[in-house]
């Protein structure tokens, strides 16, 4: 019998206009898997260039307060998924069993498979939600996303032991600074904002971060330091009848800093002072996307009247 050959995949790709540029194989808890980075030459790039203004642009900064994920300049609040705090008890219960059977056994493998199983579930919840919440951003038709560039590595840092004169710890704070990095953990925002880039690169938009330095401090309507303690959350202002949340601030400040009419901040003898003014026209415009978030957020907690 006549041997035939079958031609090989990478012939079959490039018939159809596909180049193979990376293959990778993985193994994951619930198999084996195969990952394919294929390149089309006959894809044109995007070369649509845009110039950012106040109508094209948005400003999100990043929440761990409640079940908020994210706020935005336009006013709203995304809802948190909050995957591996929903499914803590579950995990617990499995690496408690798991921790009873010994060593080697294989009840104990069947049960550490199983709780491998758990966290590639929760993960997988994780970046599902992430995508939608991308393409939500991305749907709204702005062309700029100006969010904050986060140190997630210093932000879950343990904190610093400390000792006494006999050697003895003393508490550092780190057992409630655990729970903040589990927060951070569950909250992916790393992950998050990789995925918001390539989801806003496909939509001729960019997603670019930003130094968030004292954008959470500042009034963004006023140039004024208000919000100087984590624990103020919201700020009433008597004179515009307003309540500011302190997340949707931070990001219409993100966005002031994308547009480069955030002010410079000097420090001068402990103090800090603000450099720079703000036309009137960006003031009524970010007064009145405060006021209309402060009827959303009330929509939202207290349901329609």
């Amino acid at each position: 019998m006549e041997k035939v050959s079958r031609p090989s995949p990478g012939l079959l790709l490039n018939k159809v206009g596909y180049f193979p540029k990376q293959i990778s194989v993985t193994r994951k808890a619930d198999g084996w898997y195969i990952q394919m980075v294929l390149e089309d030459v006959s894809v044109p790039n995007q070369t649509t260039e845009f110039i950012p203004n106040w109508n094209n642009s948005m400003g999100i900064d990043a929440v761990l307060q409640g079940d908020d994920y994210l706020a935005t300049s336009e006013g709203e609040k995304l809802p948190s998924l909050k995957p591996l705090r929903k499914n803590q008890a579950k995990l617990d219960r499995i690496s408690i069993k798991r921790n009873r059977r010994k060593r080697g056994s294989k009840p104990r493998r069947k049960l550490a498979k199983r709780e491998a199983k758990q966290h590639q579930k929760i993960a997988r919840s994780r970046k599902d939600f992430q995508y939608k919440t991308a393409h939500k951003l991305v749907q709204t038709g702005k062309k700029f996303f100006f969010y904050e560039d986060l140190n997630l590595k210093g932000l879950t840092r343990r904190n610093k032991t400390k000792q006494d004169e006999n050697g003895g710890y003393l508490p550092n704070g780190q057992s409630a600074k655990s729970g903040l990095n589990k927060s951070w953990a569950d909250g992916a925002f790393g992950q998050f904002f990789e995925i918001l880039q390539r989801i806003a690169e496909k939509a001729s938009a960019a997603a670019v971060s930003k130094n968030p330095q004292y954008t959470s401090m500042i009034l963004s309507y006023r140039n004024e330091i208000i919000f100087t303690d984590c624990s103020i959350r919201e700020y009433w202002d008597e004179k515009n009848t307003l309540m500011v949340d302190r997340d949707i601030n931070a990001a219409v400040n993100l966005k002031r800093l994308g547009l480069g009419i955030f002010p410079s901040i000097k420090r001068r003898s402990g103090k800090i002072d603000i450099v720079g003014t703000m036309d009137d026209s960006t003031t009524k415009e970010i007064l009145h996307t405060l006021h209309r978030a402060v009827g959303s957020l009330h929509c939202n907690r207290f349901g329609s009247v």
